[in-house]
């Protein structure tokens, strides 16, 4: 395999699995175990981890190593405008869509209810954000199905941090009308219910709340010990 190669397979998987929902925000990332993983070279590895810090994947923390980026609200708010001028803005450039197209789009559709049928969380999770990207592919613009892909990564990451998984359910439901209206032909109307999914997906965060990194400690401490006012969130600076 080559030099490319190498770095090509790691970047995508380590990519996939955030998108799936396996590797949490601030996760460590070590060179060695990742090394031993691939069948790489340290080497390999780290030209795979700082090809994903310029896709905005990940961050090095000096002396500490690799770890999974932990968006702030702000970073937040940005990476799902970003997506609502890309998605949005490519639905209103349609003039058309081919039925093997929306063939494509809606067995994943039914792929999506199959898994939260199912509750399997990775799974509905990844295909949730595969709908976006798929959708870009088909459309055909290339430069903008891989930023929307690196995208769809943060947000998953920042999903994490600050949204319910119960919003799952009502994000296939809105899949389902942006592709009815694709199928319809009413490609305006398809672009303005994916700018309303995306923003709904926004308002559904609480950006002043982080999850306690303590809480797993929580049920070891006597109860006298807790104070009045703690929680099991922090508050964002």
């Amino acid at each position: 395999m080559s030099n490319q190669a190498d770095r090509q397979s790691i970047e995508e998987t380590i990519l996939a699995a955030i998108l799936a929902g396996k590797i949490n925000p601030g996760t460590r990332l070590g060179e060695a175990a990742l090394a031993k993983l691939f069948s790489v070279s340290r080497t390999r590895v780290r030209e795979a981890m700082m090809r994903l810090e310029t896709r905005g994947v990940v961050q090095v923390s000096p002396r500490r190593g690799w770890f999974v980026v932990e968006p702030s609200a702000e970073e937040a708010r940005e990476a799902y405008q970003a997506r609502r001028v890309i998605e949005a803005g490519l639905l209103h450039t349609l003039t058309g869509m081919a039925p093997e197209q929306i063939g494509r789009l809606k067995a994943h559709l039914a792929r999506e209810r199959a898994a939260l049928a199912a509750g399997d969380v990775g799974e509905s999770t990844a295909l949730l954000g595969d709908f976006h990207t798929l959708l870009a592919g088909l459309l055909g613009n290339r430069l903008l199905t891989d930023v929307l892909r690196d995208l769809t990564a943060r947000t998953t990451l920042i999903s994490m941090l600050y949204q319910s998984r119960a919003k799952a359910g009502a994000s296939s439901c809105e899949h389902h009308e942006i592709v009815a209206a694709l199928e319809a032909g009413d490609f305006p109307g398809a672009a303005r219910l994916m700018d309303e999914h995306i923003r709904a997906v926004e308002d559904g965060l609480d950006l002043h709340a982080r999850p306690d990194p303590l809480s797993g400690l929580h049920a070891f401490l006597p109860r006298e010990r807790a104070g009045p006012d703690e929680s099991d969130t922090f508050e964002e600076p």
